[in-house]
C-alpha cells in the first residue's frame, strides 16, 4: 500500500521487494481489491494496481473518534499506577 500510495504499480513491481510468488502477491492484492483498497486495470498479462484511498479515511475517522477515548483511560492507568 505504501507503494502504491506514490502512484499506479505492476504487480512485478509490487512483488520485487518481497520474497513471494507473482501468485501470492496477486492474492494479497485480491484481498485488497476485496476491501476496497486497490483497483486493478488487466492489460493482457499486464496487471497495472492503482490505490483507492477513500475507505481508508473512514477508518482514519473511526480511529480518531476513539483515540481520545483511549488516551484517557491510559492516562488514568498511568496515574493509579503512579499513585501505587
Amino acid at each position: 500500500m505504501a507503494r502504491l500510495a506514490k502512484g499506479p504499480a505492476k504487480i512485478t513491481k509490487l512483488a520485487e521487494p518481497f520474497a513471494m510468488s507473482l501468485p501470492a502477491v496477486s492474492q494479497h492484492i485480491r484481498v485488497l481489491e476485496r476491501a476496497g483498497l486497490v483497483t486493478r486495470q488487466v492489460d493482457g498479462r499486464v496487471h497495472q494496481c492503482n490505490l483507492q484511498a477513500l475507505p481508508l479515511r473512514s477508518a482514519q475517522e473511526w480511529l480518531q473518534h476513539y483515540r481520545s477515548f483511549w488516551e484517557q483511560s491510559l492516562d488514568s492507568i498511568a496515574s493509579y499506577v503512579e499513585k501505587l
